[in-house]
C-alpha cells in the first residue's frame, strides 16, 4: 500500500549550534521550502538574561521574529532551573518571539557537564517541571516547542520524557531519532519514534538522517510522523526541503546543480565581508563548503583551493573565479 501524506506537511530547519545563524537561516529559508526556524540555544543559568542577547542570536526579533523571506523563527533556551528559564521564555516572547523551544538534546558534553541539553533525558521530572513553569508564564498565543533525543545512554525513558513535555503544556515534541550516547552515528532509529507517536497526543517532528527525499519519505513511513526536520541535510543540499514539498505535490523538481548552489555561498562570504572579523572573513563559507561537499564535488575541489587562504581579498579573489560568466 502507498503512503498517502498531507499537503500541508511542515519542514523545520534544525538549530545546529555554530553552524545555523541569523545568516544562514536567511539563505536558506529564501530557497524555500522551510516552514520554521529555530536558534542556536541561548543558555540559561542563572539570571535572567538582558535583550541584547536574544538580539544577538536572533537578529530576527528585530523584523517581527522571521527570516527576510518571512519564515518564523523560534528562540531556543538550554537550561535546567524551571523558574529562570520560564523568566527567559517571558523576556523572549516580549521581544517578540513567534515561538520557544527547549533543548533536552544537545549531545555536547561540555553542555551535558553543565546540566543542559541530553543530560536531562534521565530527569522526565525535571523536564516536566521545567516546561510546564515556562508554559504557566508565556502567553496562551506563544507555541512552546520541546526538542528531544531517544535518550541518553539507552531509551528505557523515552515514553516518560515524551510524557513529560506533553503533560507540562508543550505543544510539539521534535525527536532526534538516536540517543545522546549514538551521537550522529548512523542509522537514525525512526521506528521508535512510532510507539510513541500512536501512545501520545502531542504532534511530533521526525529528525536525522534525512539527506535526500528517498530518506524523508522512509522517516515518515517508518516513525509515523508526517512533519521532519532538516539540518546537515539541508546544509548539503540547499535545495532539499523545496525538492521534498515540490515532490509531494506531484511536481517535478531537477536538483540543483552546482551553478546554482555557488551564488548562495558566494552571498554568504559577502554578508561575511560585512560582519565579521578579517581574520574570520572566511570561516562561515570554509564551513559550508564541508557539508556541501557531500553533494557537490565541486565543493571538495572549492575547498581544497581555499582552506589555507587567510586574507579577505585572496578569499574574494579565489571565490569570485568561480561565479557564472556574463553570457
Amino acid at each position: 500500500m502507498s503512503t498517502v501524506y498531507r499537503f500541508t506537511m511542515h519542514i523545520h530547519l534544525a538549530p545546529m549550534e555554530g553552524v545555523v545563524n541569523a545568516r544562514m537561516r536567511a539563505l536558506l529559508t529564501a530557497v524555500g521550502g522551510i516552514d520554521r526556524c529555530i536558534t542556536e540555544f541561548v543558555r540559561v543559568t542563572d539570571q535572567l538574561l538582558p535583550a541584547r542577547v536574544f538580539y544577538r542570536l536572533c537578529p530576527e526579533l528585530h523584523h517581527g521574529g522571521t527570516t527576510p523571506s518571512g519564515t518564523p523563527v523560534y528562540v531556543q533556551l538550554l537550561g535546567s532551573e524551571p523558574g529562570v528559564m520560564a523568566d527567559n521564555a517571558a523576556r523572549a516572547a516580549e521581544l517578540g518571539a513567534p515561538g520557544i523551544d527547549l533543548n533536552f538534546g544537545c549531545p555536547a558534553k561540555c553542555v551535558n557537564r553543565h546540566r543542559g541539553g541530553s543530560i536531562l533525558l534521565d530527569e522526565p521530572e525535571l523536564i516536566y517541571a521545567i516546561v510546564s513553569s515556562i508554559r504557566r508564564q508565556l502567553p496562551d498565543d506563544v507555541p512552546l516547542t520541546v526538542k528531544i533525543r531517544l535518550g541518553f545512554r539507552d531509551s528505557l525513558r523515552f515514553h516518560d520524557v515524551v510524557n513529560a513535555a506533553e503533560t507540562g503544556g508543550a505543544s510539539l515534541l521534535t525527536i532526534h531519532a538516536r540517543t545522546r550516547e549514538d551521537g550522529y552515528t548512523p542509522p537514525a532509529h525512526w521506528h521508535q519514534i512510532a510507539p510513541a507517536r500512536e501512545r501520545f497526543g502531542i504532534a511530533m517532528v521526525a529528525n536525522g538522517e534525512i539527506w535526500t527525499p528517498e530518506h524523508a519519505d522512509l522517516c515518515q513511513r517508518d516513525s509515523g510522523c508526517e512533519d521532519i526536520m532538516l539540518g546537515r541535510g539541508l546544509l548539503s543540499r540547499p535545495d532539499l526541503a523545496l525538492h521534498i514539498k515540490q515532490q509531494r505535490l506531484g511536481n517535478s523538481h531537477q536538483p540543483w546543480s552546482w551553478e546554482a548552489v555557488f551564488p548562495l555561498l558566494y552571498a554568504l562570504f559577502e554578508d561575511s565581508l560585512q560582519t565579521c572579523a578579517p581574520r574570520h572573513v572566511g570561516g562561515p563559507s570554509k564551513q559550508w563548503l564541508g557539508y556541501l561537499r557531500r553533494t557537490y564535488p565541486q565543493a571538495q575541489e572549492l575547498f581544497e583551493q581555499i582552506k589555507r587562504l587567510r586574507e579577505p581579498a585572496d578569499l574574494q579573489e579565489a571565490l569570485q573565479q568561480h561565479l557564472p560568466k556574463a553570457a
